[in-house]
């Protein structure tokens, strides 16, 4: 609480700052030239809201003060459908022309320069871009700024919702259960002696015979006569 009674808002603490130039300019006055510095600082809290803002001082600290402070009034929301913008939007300031257009999930940042460091400070994952004119990184700040404030949702766009990323399990972590899948899951059976001791093996059955022995045969017997050498002669002399 402050002397007046009125809660303090911690809005320092709640953004992020990033610096895109530091320029060193002169002023030609009566006495001569005036030499200060001018910072571009771009703050953002990562869920869809940005601003930019421009301050000049003696000093570089100074400079990068009062360029934040201007940022903090210069406040834009950016409409956003899951984790890209809603539509593609195309925008010229000055001699700055840029592109920007919506990406699949998983297509990242693909953006350089102040570009890209204004979607991430706004929260953006998913997006496809192009600059094109020129590379002076105020015009190009001042157009991303631009061009992020044109966006637009549609009725449709807002039932969209982003499915979770699933989560890879480690090993020894217990894998998730999705929700319901608990209640379905078969109760464990106690651990008792008798679940836990095993279970005795059947024997193995005989395997079942493919050759048929033949029976022996036995050897073949000679019905021939044999010459009867013990029989005497019947003829008398």
């Amino acid at each position: 609480m402050n002397r007046k009674g009125r809660p303090q808002t911690r809005e320092g603490h709640e953004f992020e700052e990033e610096v895109i130039q530091i320029d060193r300019v002169t002023r030609v006055v009566k006495g001569g030239r005036r030499l200060r510095f001018r910072a571009t600082v771009v703050i953002g809290n990562k869920k869809g809201r940005v601003g930019m803002g421009i301050g000049k001082s003696v000093e570089v600290q100074g400079a990068i003060k009062k360029a934040v402070a201007q940022a903090k009034k210069s406040l834009i929301d950016v409409p956003m459908v899951g984790e890209t913008i809603p539509h593609r939007v195309q925008i010229k300031f000055k001699s700055a022309k840029m592109i920007i257009m919506p990406g699949c999930p998983g297509t990242g940042i693909i953006a350089g320069g102040p570009l890209r460091k204004i979607l991430e400070l706004a929260g953006v994952k998913d997006v496809l871009s192009k600059v094109l004119g020129c590379k002076n990184r105020l015009s190009n700040s001042q157009a991303a700024i631009m061009a992020l404030s044109k966006l637009k949702t549609f009725p449709w766009q807002k039932k969209i919702v982003v499915a979770p990323k699933p989560v890879m399990a480690t090993a020894g972590a217990p894998i998730p259960m999705a929700q319901g899948a608990a209640h379905a899951a078969k109760p464990a059976m106690p651990h008792t002696p008798a679940n836990n001791a095993p279970k005795p093996h059947a024997p193995a059955a005989a395997p079942a015979a493919t050759h048929v022995a033949k029976p022996a045969q036995a050897p073949a017997q000679n019905h021939a006569p044999k010459a009867d050498s013990a029989k005497p002669d019947s003829k008398k002399e």
